[in-house]
């Protein structure tokens, strides 16, 4: 049992704190609502769990033996990071049909966190912390708690920007909001850069 909750508290821990997928789950929830949200959450949520059971079943070594494949990731995630932030900052913070349609999908949910080098360093750490011997019953162990908390901590964000909605009623405290939600992901990006 204690092998449980060391795997839950682990995703839980990498799961709620602060990155570029939650920030945008919490902007989307903030700009579209909280049901607008959840086709991201849930992409998101699979698209992490996806790469954390292919990760458990081997693809780090395939990581490891092409150290450029590793570096490249962590380039492109850092370009789209940069590119949400650049549109983010560009928005005008007026809610009309076309801007409506454009919310973050599942699909980009899932393609953000392929791109996201924190979930990446998430599930290789995971995986080499706790199914180091290659154990196939508990790769899919960890990848099912994973895919609860992940998404309940994705949804907890897009709660959270939910909650914010009554105070960005006004397209100027949208723009501030989103001009601060670009500036936090452009310093992930940084942040991912330099690591």
């Amino acid at each position: 049992m204690s092998i449980l909750l060391s795997m839950a508290g682990f995703a839980l821990a990498s799961s709620i704190s602060p990155g570029p997928v939650n920030l945008v789950s919490l902007s989307c929830a903030a700009r579209h609502g909280w049901r607008a949200a959840l086709p991201h959450v849930m992409g998101a949520t699979l698209g992490f769990t996806l790469l954390l059971v292919l990760i458990g079943l081997g693809l780090h070594a395939v990581l490891f033996q092409w150290p450029w494949l590793t570096r490249m990731i962590r380039l492109a995630g850092v370009v789209f990071l940069l590119y949400l932030a650049v549109r983010l900052a560009w928005d005008n913070g007026e809610l009309n049909a076309a801007q409506s349609k454009a919310r973050p999908s599942a699909l980009g949910g899932a393609v953000m966190q392929w791109l996201n080098p924190k979930a990446w360093l998430a599930c290789v750490a995971g995986m080499g912390a706790f199914v180091a011997d290659g154990d196939l019953l508990m790769v899919w162990v960890f990848a099912g708690l994973y895919l609860v908390i992940c998404g309940l901590s994705l949804a907890s964000w897009a709660w959270a920007g939910e909650a914010l909605r009554p105070w960005l009623k006004k397209a100027s405290a949208i723009r501030g909001f989103n001009r601060s939600m670009a500036a936090m992901l452009a310093m992930c990006a940084l942040y991912l850069l330099c690591a």
